[in-house]
């Protein structure tokens, strides 16, 4: 199915956001206790609690989740519908995901952009970023979705 969408969409949903999701990933599985100390800026890293730990290890499983989602459905359907549904989702998340980081930064934290660290860059600018695209796609401003027809009369496409 990726191969209907646009060509900037295409791109970012199947390249860039795995990518973004296999560090999701990684950070919290490989430095879980840094992870956790940068979620916000207030606390230094420390010795976690046997919950931190298993939340900093959910949440990287997590990421992995959506990454695996995001390959596997975008790269196997071809009904529209599914990658419309899966991608409204997705923005309906990313809403989310914004909103709970800007409360738990409190506004001075969040209007601090100098201040951001890495993890606040990925909660706040890439998925703002990520949301913006889907709103754009959705929108049509990258033009219409690729019709199968297209393709039918090349099968090796498919």
């Amino acid at each position: 199915m990726a191969f209907r969408l646009p060509r900037v969409p295409r791109i970012i949903f199947t390249i860039l956001e795995p990518t973004s999701l296999i560090a999701g990933f990684l950070f919290p599985v490989l430095s879980p206790s840094v992870f956790v100390s940068s979620q916000t800026s207030a606390v230094p890293p420390h010795n976690l609690h046997l919950t931190e730990h298993v939340l900093a290890l959910q949440l990287g499983n997590a990421y992995l989740l959506l990454a695996l989602l995001g390959l596997f459905i975008l790269n196997t359907t071809r009904e529209l519908a599914t990658v419309h549904a899966y991608l409204l989702a997705l923005w309906i998340a990313d809403i989310g995901h914004v909103a709970v980081t800007m409360w738990g930064l409190g506004w001075a934290g969040t209007l601090a952009v100098a201040d951001w660290n890495a993890v606040t860059w990925g909660n706040i600018g890439v998925t703002g970023f990520l949301f913006a695209v889907r709103s754009c796609y959705f929108l049509g401003m990258f033009g219409e979705d690729i019709p199968l027809t297209r393709f039918v009369s090349h099968p090796k496409v498919l």
